[in-house]
């Protein structure tokens, strides 16, 4: 292929994988299923490495981030990011419409939105193509931080339109990805974010772009700033028309004829927001005609024609009995506050994670103190502040140990570590944690083997290692309490059942640091042994899409240690699989043909023929995706037995819901049933 050629194939597949990333990351409606898209991106890619010098900025290949920056450089707004003024009620509502309406002789409607709990962007386009990307900074100069935005899937690297123009939004963390963040953070002994917008802004504010990359953000754009396109006489109309140029816009906006309609929408969505799998803070009212807002004008510091409702956060008090401690897989030791039961934002909370000793010294808490709570992003309980006028003399300061609570051995602060951690690898509980997380459901998944049950074994000298949960055998399995014939001829069953896993299922009970479940079906689908995965390089590793350079380390590390050569020698003399036995993505159904392919799934309620991660197994053999949550972009609900919530959302959303029995029915039909 000559020069030209390549040019007019990497143009072709540039558009071809910009429309299917429109139609994944901004519909929400792929027309193509994953393999389809990875296998173009590899051939563009291919492309570009054998000629360098077609490489452009708005190629879909680099997306991934590129060399660290040295620092930001400021950005001047040619017109400013103005903040917005603030509502705490319905009167501040009425009183927002009272002014605005006597601004003008028109007659006013509104557009409220969802305001957005994240990071101000502003996105510049010239002849089609992204060029820069700031954050709002004061309102008058900000940041530039294009490269970390270029790895926003749903941000369009290049669009129709050719005149320069600027929009403006939000960048935002969703809840998935904040707490697949703090999980990481938290086995690793980092400081945990304190909420999504906090992880959404600092993930921007990385120097390293391959951090922000590999932080699953996401984008709402909604306004706009230095505008050459086509003129608009509503917000209304622009929302229309930024969607029709490929952004991503929020679908959940409403117009309104009247204030009282803004306060249903604003009722609706303060009881509706704990179900939606991103954060909002608020409610943002804009009048909705443009030459009335530039009637009304601004103040010094906001628009008088938009308001933005603040939701009152839900903090309750209760009493702080006690500060217990725990022992992770990766020796980290978390203090946990266990507390008075206390319903917060709908559910009971008796235990909040205090995450390390520095917080606890921050805050000045003691066991004993009335503490008020509240749950952080409306996720994760937390202790917002101590009520020092409510303590009482027999309240206790609390220490950290400077001991492991399970193994005696001294605790140790690594450097850049805000966590206190044991590092003897002989640790009993990290040991059992270890082997609860080898045994658990995205694992091994050896029914029966429950973290009770894994205490017992390891506390009757059974089980040390991975290797020994092999080794168990009926006659000493019927010696211990609780364990009768038939659930100790189960338990045999399931663990002889465990051996013919599939690779991934391995590497992920293996508890590499840094490797998760996604991250082990990767290495599995691209090495497809053990053997081949660790003889691998650490240039081979990153080589490999989702694998950054902490994980390529981390593997790197893992196998090279004695010890862990002797267990996979172990596991393979226990005739433990070590092959990957799912098909490769070149092999899935791409073509289509499939039911399956290219669809988004859930499964909700109890399924009696198989189990969930067994379903969710045939469905990505066929080409689908399965997701935990129902939303627009969900193409069937499959509900079993006592399908909850999810299945009245589906029938809300008017998604085609099977049951299990059609599931198995198109199970069979596809080949896809053993």
């Amino acid at each position: 292929m000559d020069k030209l050629q390549a040019q007019e194939k990497i143009d072709s597949l540039r558009t071809l994988l910009n429309s299917y990333a429109h139609e994944y990351y901004v519909l929400d409606k792929p027309s193509v299923p994953d393999s389809e898209y990875d296998e173009k991106l590899a051939e563009l890619r291919q492309l570009e490495e054998q000629f360098p010098d077609l490489i452009t900025t708005d190629s879909p290949t680099q997306r991934v981030g590129g060399e660290p920056l040295e620092g930001f450089q400021k950005v001047q707004h040619s017109i400013p990011m103005l903040s917005l003024g603030n509502a705490f009620n319905e009167q501040d509502l009425r009183d927002f419409a009272r002014r605005a309406s006597q601004g003008t002789s028109k007659p006013l409607a509104f557009v409220c939105e969802l305001k957005i709990d994240g990071l101000a962007i502003s996105l510049t386009y010239e002849d089609g193509k992204f060029v820069r990307g700031a954050t709002r900074g004061d309102g008058t100069t900000g940041e530039d931080i294009t490269s970390n935005l270029r790895t926003i899937k749903s941000i369009p690297l290049s669009i129709k339109e050719k005149r320069k123009i600027e929009v403006r939004g939000e960048a935002y963390m969703p809840h998935k990805s904040f707490l697949a963040l703090n999980k990481l953070r938290e086995e690793n002994g980092e400081e945990l974010f304190a909420n999504p917008r906090n992880a959404a802004a600092g993930s921007l504010r990385q120097l390293d772009p391959k951090i922000a990359a590999s932080r699953n953000l996401d984008v709402f754009l909604y306004g706009i700033g230095e505008w050459q396109g086509d003129p608009v006489s509503s917000h209304s109309e622009r929302l229309t028309q930024l969607k029709e140029l490929g952004f991503r816009t929020n679908p959940e906006w409403k117009k309104c004829e009247s204030v009282e309609e803004v306060l249903e929408y604003v009722e609706y969505w303060t009881r509706e927001r704990p179900n939606l799998p991103y954060e909002i803070d608020g409610i943002v009212i804009k009048v909705d005609d443009l030459d009335t807002q530039e009637d009304l004008g601004f103040t010094v510091k906001s628009p008088r024609w938009a308001i933005a409702y603040k939701f009152p956060a839900e903090e309750v008090v209760t009493k702080l009995l006690d500060i217990e401690l725990s022992v992770g897989r990766t020796g980290v030791i978390t203090p946990t506050a266990i507390l008075n039961p206390v319903k917060v934002a709908g559910t009971t909370v008796q235990r909040a994670s205090l995450h390390n000793e520095d917080l606890i010294r921050a805050k000045d808490i003691r066991i004993g103190d009335t503490v008020v709570i509240k749950k952080a992003g409306d996720i994760i309980p937390e202790v917002v502040r101590v009520i020092p006028e409510k303590r009482e003399e027999d309240v206790l300061e609390f220490h950290m140990p400077t001991e492991c609570p399970a193994c005696g051995s001294e605790l140790v602060r690594l450097e850049e570590e805000v966590a206190l951690r044991c590092i003897n690898p002989s640790c009993p509980a990290q040991l059992q944690e270890g082997l609860v997380h080898f045994v658990s459901r995205n694992a091994m998944n050896i029914d029966g083997l429950g973290e009770k049950v894994i205490n017992q074994l390891f506390q009757e000298g059974l089980i040390h290692t991975i290797a020994d949960i092999y080794r168990l055998e009926r006659d000493e399995l019927l010696k211990l309490e609780r364990m009768g014939e038939k659930s100790v001829d189960n338990l045999l069953k399931a663990i002889d059942a465990s051996r013919e896993n599939s690779l991934e299922r391995l590497l992920f009970g293996l508890g590499i640091r840094f490797i998760g479940a996604k991250a082990a079906k990767t290495l599995a689908t691209e090495f497809e042994t053990i053997d081949k995965l660790q003889q691998a390089t650490y240039d081979e590793l990153v080589a490999v899409d989702e694998i950054g350079e902490k994980m390529a380390d981390s593997i790197v590390q893992y196998f090279s240690e004695q010890e862990v050569t002797d267990l996979i020698q172990e596991l393979k003399e226990l005739q433990v699989n070590m092959e990957y036995k799912g098909p490769k993505r070149s092999e899935i159904v791409a073509d289509g043909s499939s039911i399956f392919a290219g669809k988004t799934i859930v499964l909700t309620g109890k399924m009696e023929q198989m189990s969930r991660p067994e379903a969710k197994e045939r469905i990505e053999a066929l080409g689908g995706t399965v997701t935990g949550s129902v939303s627009k972009k969900t193409d069937i609900v499959i509900a079993g037995e006592d399908a909850g919530s999810k299945y009245d959302k589906a029938i809300k959303l008017g998604i085609t819901i099977w049951d299990e029995e059609q599931f198995m029915r198109m199970l069979e039909q596809e080949g896809g049933v053993a």
